[in-house]
Formats: C-alpha cells, structure tokens, sequence
C-alpha cells in the first residue's frame, strides 16, 4: 500500500473515531442525518473560499466547486447565508462575563477577609458588582452581565438583594445552548491544534499532550478526579491569571503587537472497554506492522 493510501485510511478511520461522539450528541438532540450534511456541506465551501485559494487571486466559486465538489449554484447559495451572528455574540457574551467571574475571583478589593468571594452589592459605593463589571467589562451595563450570570446559574441574589459568586468560572450550569456552544468551540480548538502539528504550519508545533492507559479498575476514577482537582485546577488558574494579566480588555496598559485569541484546556475522559474493542485494537496494530 503507497505512503498516500495509507494516510487517506489513517484519516477515514480518525474521522470515523471524531464522528461517533459527534453523531451521538446531534442524534440526542434530534438532529438528523440531512441536516449533519448541510452542515457539513456550509464547513466546506466556508473553509474552501477562506483557506484554500490561489496566492495573489481572488477565490472564485468555480474554484471551491472543483476543490470540494458541490455545485456553483449551491455554493452560492451557501455564501450568501449568515451564520456567524449568533455564535459571535456568544461569544462576546462568554468573553465578557468571564472576565467580570476572573475579577471577582482574583482582585482583592472584591473578596472578604478570608479571601473568598464577597457578596456584592449591586451598585454603591466601593465594591459593588457595577464597579467589578466596569474594571473587567468596559462599557458593558451592569444589567446585562447580571442577567447572563444569573441566567447561566454562575451568581444568585442572596435575600437582601446582595450578588453572590456560586462558581470561581464562568462555566454554565444551566442553559444547553451554551453547553452546546463550548462544544464548538472547545473541540474545534483542539482539531484546530493538531492540524497545525500534522502538517507543520507553526514553526513549532503547539503544545499537544495527553496520558492514556487502557486498563485501569473502575475503583481509580475516584481517585483521579481527586488528583484533577486538586492538581488542575490550580494550574487553569495560575493560567487564567497570567493571560488576564496579559489581556488588553483586562489591562489596558499591556502594549505588543498583534491580536491572538489563545486557549488551554485540560479535560478528562473516560470509555468503558469491551472485549470486541480489544479485539479490534490488536487487528489494527497487526495490520499496521
């Protein structure tokens, strides 16, 4: 089998593996098979007119239909549709209330005397939570973010009226739309890294780790989440401080060049292994020795 075969079996098979949890969420949220492939089919033409021209040319859709196969009426549909609006605003709206959670969390003047998190006033003098949203939020009304903390189930009143922090992140506890979103997000990020270090676009590759053990007893996942948690998640926040220290919405002062929209995730997952995926793992490995 050529070098080329081979990599395009390697690829069908990743993409089957990436696929499996993908088509098992869209089908637990009712979305069938038609409506995967006009996704599938907008990611192409999107990605073939933004990423795969001819140097010193304007994309056409005569191009992007011989590259990707659809048909120049089809693509011009497809181009002619906005999709983007909603997951911008997502995203404003995620940047802008984490950022507002981060300074709860890590200015001194919004914590009590032990250190945690104060329940806030919502307006006042000294710290109120308009005084945090206006430090870590700009121009953004104090209302707004409240709703989104409230909405998500980050903050709650407390019964005199007082804004209490129940997460030291912005993460949404309630709301599948948004749980949702950070699918996008986060997973694209990650596909995103290693297609820069499969075909060597950095200079460097990025940093890309993981440890993976296949025989572990049920008994050690405890025992893990105890280890993530007491080892992780202090290392998510010494980095989530660095890049706010470093961030010009949360510091103005920072100078460079540039505009970089950068993250770092640290996740766990677990499967259950069955005799047949044993199975099948040893025929793979045979078959690629």
């Amino acid at each position: 089998m050529s070098t080329e075969n081979k990599s395009l079996q390697a690829l069908t098979k990743a993409v089957y593996k990436l696929l499996r949890p993908l088509v098992r969420i869209l089908l637990r949220n009712g979305v069938p098979y038609g409506a995967f492939t006009d996704m599938a089919k907008s990611a192409y033409v999107d990605v073939a007119m933004q990423e795969f021209g001819v140097p010193g040319k304007k994309q056409t859709n005569s191009r992007v239909s011989t590259i990707t196969g659809i048909s120049r009426k089809e693509i011009q549909r497809l181009i002619s549709v906005d999709t983007d609006e909603e997951d911008k605003d997502f995203v404003a709206r995620y940047n802008r209330a984490a950022r507002v959670v981060y300074g709860w969390v890590q200015n001194p003047r919004y914590t009590d005397i032990t250190g945690k998190t104060a329940d806030l006033p919502f307006e006042g003098e000294g710290a109120s939570f308009g005084a945090l949203v206006k430090a870590y939020s700009g121009d953004v009304p104090p209302r707004a973010i409240l709703d989104e903390l409230l909405r998500v189930g980050v903050v709650e009143k407390t019964s005199d009226g007082a804004i209490r922090l129940l997460a030291p992140a912005y993460i949404p506890t309630t709301g599948e739309s948004e749980k949702l979103a950070l699918l996008g997000h986060d997973v694209a990020g990650l596909i995103s890294t290693m297609d820069k270090n499969i075909h060597g676009i950095e200079t460097k590759p990025l940093f890309q780790r993981k440890v993976y053990y296949d025989n572990l007893p049920a008994e050690a996942t405890e025992a893990l989440h105890d280890i993530l948690r007491d080892k992780g998640q202090p290392l998510l926040e010494y980095l989530d401080q660095w890049m706010a220290r470093n961030d010009r919405d949360v510091n103005p002062d920072v100078g460079g060049t540039g505009q970089k929209a950068i993250g770092i995730g640290l996740y766990y997952f677990e499967d259950d292994v069955t005799t047949e995926e044993n199975v099948a793992t040893k025929k793979d490995s045979a078959e690629n020795e």
